[in-house]
This record gives C-alpha cells, sequence and structure tokens, in this order.
C-alpha cells in the first residue's frame, strides 16, 4: 500500500469512527431486554446459550427453562453444571410433540414450565432467563398467548429474556426489543447427516 493509499484508508476510518463514536454516544438506556430468536435455521437455542456464557462470565446468575427438549443429556447441560452456584436450570419438556403424541401431556408439562418461569422472573437474583422452545408451545396453544406476553413485557427492568423456538408469535415479536430470525441456507441434515453429540446436543 502506498503512503498516499494508506492515508486515504485512514482519513475513511476516522470518518467512519467519529460516526460510529457519534452514534454509541447517542445511546443512553440501560434495561433488561425481551429478546426472540426465531426461524427455521439451526441455531436458535445455540445462540441463547452463547448468550448465557457471556453472562455467566460477567457473575450473573441465569435461569433454563427448556419447554419442549425432554431430559436427554446435551452438552451444554453438561457444560453449565461446572456453574452451579450461577445457574438455575428446569428442563419441563417430555419431548418433541411428535414423540409424546399426547397433547394433554404437553399441555400439562407446558403449565408447569410457565409456572417455573414465573417462580425465576420473581426471583431477584437472576438476571436472564432463557426460555428454550417457549415458541414451539405457544404455536401449539399450550399457553395462553395473551398472558404470556404480558407477562414477558412487565418483568423486572434488570431482567433480559430469551425466548426461543421456530414460528414466533406476532404478539410476541412486537413485544420484543429484539428479534432474530435465523434463516435456513443448508443443512447437513438434508445430505443425510445425523444430529451430532457437541454439535447438536
Amino acid at each position: 500500500m502506498s503512503d498516499d493509499e494508506a492515508a486515504r484508508h485512514r482519513a475513511k476510518m476516522e470518518k467512519r469512527k467519529a460516526v460510529q463514536d457519534a452514534e454509541v454516544a447517542g445511546k443512553t438506556i440501560e434495561k433488561g431486554l425481551l429478546i426472540v430468536h426465531t426461524g427455521p435455521g439451526k441455531g436458535k437455542s445455540t445462540a441463547a446459550f452463547g448468550l448465557m456464557l457471556r453472562a455467566l462470565g460477567r457473575g450473573w446468575r441465569v435461569g433454563v427453562v427448556q419447554y419442549i427438549k425432554g431430559a436427554w443429556e446435551t452438552g451444554e447441560r453438561l457444560a453449565v453444571a461446572r456453574f452451579a452456584d450461577q445457574v438455575e436450570w428446569h428442563t419441563m419438556g417430555e419431548g418433541f410433540t411428535w414423540e409424546t403424541q399426547d397433547r394433554d401431556r404437553d399441555v400439562a408439562a407446558a403449565k408447569a414450565a410457565w409456572a417455573r418461569t414465573e417462580a425465576l422472573m420473581a426471583d431477584a437474583s437472576i438476571r436472564l432467563l432463557i426460555l428454550d422452545e417457549l415458541n414451539i408451545a405457544l404455536r401449539y396453544d399450550y399457553l395462553p398467548l395473551a398472558g404470556v406476553v404480558e407477562a414477558l413485557s412487565r418483568r423486572r427492568p434488570d431482567l433480559t429474556i430469551v425466548v426461543t423456538g421456530r414460528n414466533a408469535k406476532p404478539e410476541l415479536v412486537a413485544a420484543a426489543d429484539l428479534v432474530t430470525e435465523m434463516t435456513l441456507v443448508k443443512h447437513h441434515f438434508a445430505a443425510g447427516v445425523k444430529a451430532q453429540e457437541g454439535i447438536e446436543f
């Protein structure tokens, strides 16, 4: 790179930094967020657990309620066992809906999971709460949507909640502060690759 090119690059980056710094300086609100990870692509729960790792690193106490997934052993649960004093983990589901094939059982499990969620929301020591696959429970009307959205919207000011799962309801999307839709571009499952330890669970 010539001296002139280096100078032009430096001037361009200085301008960009000034714009970025001004934008950051204008953001002054600090609050707990309602975050939704949805969409047909892989990575919704994975992203939530990545956020959990960041929060644990900051010394936060974290709650996890799994609405659909059953009690099968996962890498993320094994990992957070090392943070036992910081994490409350509750696997409340009985497996995917096509496995249970019993709507009444699914509804009862979702109601029990919601009761646990409300208890964790009321626990002032919890700073981050992950509601894994809650979107699935709402999609199948296992829980009253309006009541759930209202409760999540009036969470404590310092509590961040992450809701995962496909097909997020529009009412939840409207209430959220941050919504990310995972888009399916390519998935190894379509090529016959099975779910693998350390990748899917």
